[in-house]
């Protein structure tokens, strides 16, 4: 009889992509703020780490990272709505595509092929983060008539908790 062991650790496409979407934000969020990228760069570290060895405290700590890089960025900058929506789509992707991965890895194990079931979350998650994002945009547009970019930052911070509240 052959003993099989397995390890209880996110597949490593699972942790790439998390690892993708905190990056990308942090990206979008660095160019307009370097101190709110500054901080989203600190996010990507914890999302990375948290992910890939399965801890979701540490993913928590990274997304939440994140997401104050997206305040900070537009309390601080006269950035567009473009890199704070990225920036808050960012956040939420990275902490659901992580939390998915932390949940495979404990159900199934780091060994098991999950590529079509992580890519199919992705491919979910993104494109309601999308409708979300487009929403909000169209918000930001038809209020653009004097409101503040701290209009937009607590209307992302709407749009994050409902990509949240869908998963």
């Amino acid at each position: 009889m052959v003993a099989v062991t397995v390890t209880r650790k996110p597949p490593r496409l699972g942790v790439a992509v998390a690892a993708l979407s905190a990056a990308v934000g942090a990206a979008a969020l660095g160019l307009v703020s370097p101190p709110g990228g500054g901080v989203a760069g600190v996010g990507v570290l914890l999302v990375t780490i948290g992910t890939l060895v399965g801890s979701r405290r540490a993913l928590g700590a990274g997304a939440t990272a994140l997401a104050a890089g997206v305040l900070l960025a537009g309390g601080l900058s006269t950035a567009g709505p473009g890199p704070l929506l990225v920036g808050g789509l960012a956040a939420a992707l990275s902490w659901d595509l992580g939390e998915h991965a932390v949940g495979l890895g404990e159900q199934l194990g780091r060994e098991t092929d999950a590529t079509r079931n992580v890519a199919t979350h992705a491919a979910g998650s993104l494109a309601v983060g999308a409708v979300a994002a487009a929403v909000s945009f169209g918000v930001y547009v038809a209020a653009a008539g004097g409101q503040p970019v701290v209009a937009l930052v607590f209307l992302l911070i709407g749009a994050i908790a409902l990509v949240s509240a869908v998963r």
